[in-house]
């Protein structure tokens, strides 16, 4: 009985997937440690701490969402042409 050859697919954990995964958890880190940021001071324009901080996470979660984004297409793309395939 004839075994099938073995397909290389590379590393399935690399750097760039570290990165990627990095970029989607630090927000929840963030927003799950309540402790860091449940106090008023410092006020920014008004609004206290606690809700400004919160605030400023949805913009940083927007920002290192497209970028774990960016960095699996590109990972994709770059597996996909060492394979000699057309994957999007």
């Amino acid at each position: 009985m004839s075994q099938a050859p073995e397909v290389s697919r590379g590393p399935v954990v690399t750097p760039v997937r570290v990165v990627i995964g990095l970029c989607l958890i630090a927000p929840f880190v963030a927003m799950l440690w309540v402790g860091s940021y449940a106090k008023t001071d410092p006020a920014f324009i008004g609004i206290p701490f606690f809700y400004w901080y919160q605030m400023l996470w949805v913009v940083i979660s927007t920002a290192l969402t497209m970028i774990a984004y960016q960095l699996w297409r590109r990972d994709q793309r770059a597996r996909a042409s060492r394979k000699g395939g057309a994957e999007q």
